[in-house]
């Protein structure tokens, strides 16, 4: 489990470390571009009028619209579920050994009744698979049904918590998409307003809206996508340690069965029944005379 709290934290820092990149003023910083194409009066190309091209950070922050900003707050709740993903995915909160040790000890003790209120308020994933399986006592086939049944019910709330992760995956792309269909409306409308005669100015405002959305939304995609798959893998391993955990737990609670009678041994049909020798007088008693 090191190993794997390893592979854990490798990937927060990767994910740290490129969104850093991304953020850094490189970014931001103004790189020469080629001066745009225009038709002076007279006719001909001058191509001397300089031009600042802004970098990637102040490009996409220069064409703000609906999709924009939807983007961005589903980046927001993207980072917060991955953050939350990786904290409370933890075997320290799903079988903390204090509450694990605490369990064992009330049933060593035989202290059922407090076991039941133990297991009530503790949060952990241990302690809400064994609290049904108690209260169906002494049954131990009912008490091991309803362990079953709640280790199920929370195996598929921790899938539910993290399966947001995977709709905000998905829609990225699709919200990117979006914004590249507005913005290659808007380059054909700059040319249609012209009559076919829009310069090159116009016709890439529209083109750069277009492709900054679809990076913005592949950029919400990938991490998400990526800590959606690091998550499910996490969460698969941790609940099946947990169920185990929790039927070991549950056979230490498990009523002694009572013994079935021994049964007599069944007589063949046909067969004589067995002569029994007579029972001896009792003593002191009087024996008959001949």
């Amino acid at each position: 489990m090191r190993g794997y709290s390893k592979i854990r934290v490798l990937f927060l820092a990767l994910m740290l470390g490129v969104a850093g990149y991304l953020a850094r003023d490189g970014f931001a910083q103004t790189q020469p571009a080629a001066a745009p194409i225009t038709i002076p009066p007279g006719g001909g190309v001058n191509p001397a009028q300089p031009r600042e091209a802004a970098g990637l950070m102040q490009l996409i922050l220069n064409h703000k619209d609906p999709v924009f900003f939807t983007i961005m707050a589903l980046s927001v709740a993207g980072l917060t579920l991955i953050i939350q993903g990786f904290i409370k995915n933890r075997a320290a909160v799903f079988m903390p050994e204090t509450t694990t040790n605490q369990i064992r000890e009330l049933i060593a003790q035989r202290k059922f009744r407090e076991l039941i209120d133990f297991t009530e308020n503790d949060p952990s994933f241990i302690s809400k698979t064994l609290n049904p399986a108690l209260k169906r006592a002494p049954s131990f086939a009912g008490m091991k049904e309803a362990m079953e049944t709640a280790i199920g019910e929370q195996t598929a709330e921790q899938f539910r918590r993290i399966e947001y992760l995977n709709i905000i995956g998905n829609l990225g792309p699709l919200l990117g998409l979006l914004g590249t269909v507005l913005g290659m409306i808007y380059a054909f409308q700059a040319v249609a307003s012209t009559g076919g005669q829009a310069d090159v100015g116009a016709l890439s405002d529209g083109i750069s809206v277009a492709l900054c959305h679809t990076f913005l939304g592949l950029m919400l995609a990938v991490p998400c996508l990526a800590a959606f798959g690091v998550l499910r893998t996490m969460v698969d391993r941790l609940t099946i340690r947990g169920a185990l955990l929790a039927e070991e737990l549950l056979l230490m609670i498990k009523p002694a069965e009572p013994r079935p009678p021994l049964a007599a041994p069944a007589r063949p049909v046909g067969a004589a029944p067995v002569a029994r020798p007579p029972l001896a007088p009792p003593l002191g008693a009087a024996r008959p005379t001949a």
